[in-house]
């Protein structure tokens, strides 16, 4: 998947499609020479389908079913419909002003992920901030934006949020660094209001919080945050997303991801234990 910077983004439901087309290709024993021939398009066309790098013409959806052997008519409705619905916009398309084309493929993963691990050195994670802290937040990462575009990121965050509030909302495991907390973002006011927050999101099931004190030294991540999506379907691997002042990284390599499951694992080790989190949040935030 590599680095994201234009183009139309994903959803993970085209990734997904993308994926089973390649797979029946190549039970067919095809190239994808040959498959763009049935198509009368270039074996590039083949290749952006099934990285999900261009949308899903219903046209040539059928007729690589039908070239790839493809004869169960249920099937075939089945696969079709699912391309419509792929070729769908995800509601965060409304934030398009205001949404990068390289986060929107984070969005996409964000929504369809059963498990988000997370590791945050500087900020509360997007999914957890209250709107002051949003705001507060996206005023220093953007200074000379107008308040309606930073308004508007605020929605865009509240948003995101209604999916730890879904019926199979994913489980968000977070572990950030103590910084987060003593670093004062938004005012005393804003960050005892955070902080209440985060508190009450460990009471969620579906949510884990840990937090590594300053006396834990140093951990394997402290180049920056990262995330780790996985999905709970079997054609999408785990994917990796790393995101710097221009744009994003997304990797799914085993290997590369491995990497980051690690050295993830290892700070979990040196953070403090949910329970003690809890007792950790409520006296940083008596002393603001």
């Amino acid at each position: 998947m590599r680095e994201v910077r234009s183009g139309g983004a994903p959803t993970v439901l085209r990734v997904v499609l993308g994926k089973r087309l390649q797979a029946l290709r190549e039970n067919a024993e095809l190239s994808y020479e040959q498959a763009g021939q049935a198509l009368d398009v270039t074996h590039a066309t083949i290749r952006r389908m099934e990285k999900a790098e261009v949308g899903l013409k219903i046209p040539y959806v059928e007729k690589l079913l039908e070239t790839y052997g493809v004869v169960d008519e249920g099937e075939i409705e089945g696969f079709v419909s699912l391309a419509r619905e792929a070729n769908q916009p995800g509601w965060w398309h409304r934030f398009r002003d205001v949404l990068p084309e390289w986060f929107s493929v984070f969005v996409s993963l964000e929504q369809e992920a059963n498990l988000i691990r997370a590791y945050e050195p500087h900020y509360v994670p997007g999914l957890l901030q209250t709107a002051e802290y949003a705001h507060a937040a996206l005023r220093a990462g953007m200074p000379h934006a107008a308040e309606e575009e930073i308004e508007r990121g605020v929605a865009l965050r509240r948003e995101r949020q209604s999916v730890l509030e879904r019926e199979d909302a994913p489980l968000l495991w977070v572990v950030m660094d103590e910084t987060v907390l003593r670093r004062p973002i938004g005012g005393p006011d804003v960050m005892r209001d955070q902080i209440t927050r985060l508190l009450e999101a460990t009471s969620m099931p579906n949510v884990r919080l840990q937090v590594i004190p300053f006396a834990a030294g140093p951990h394997p991540a402290m180049y920056g945050p990262f995330h780790i999506f996985r999905f709970p379907v079997p054609e999408l691997p785990d994917i990796a997303y790393c995101e710097s002042l221009i744009g994003a990284e997304y990797f799914d390599r085993q290997d590369d991801v491995s990497a980051f499951r690690e050295a993830l694992d290892r700070m979990c080790a040196q953070a403090a234990p949910v329970h003690t989190t809890q007792a950790l949040l409520g006296g940083i935030r008596k002393e603001i």
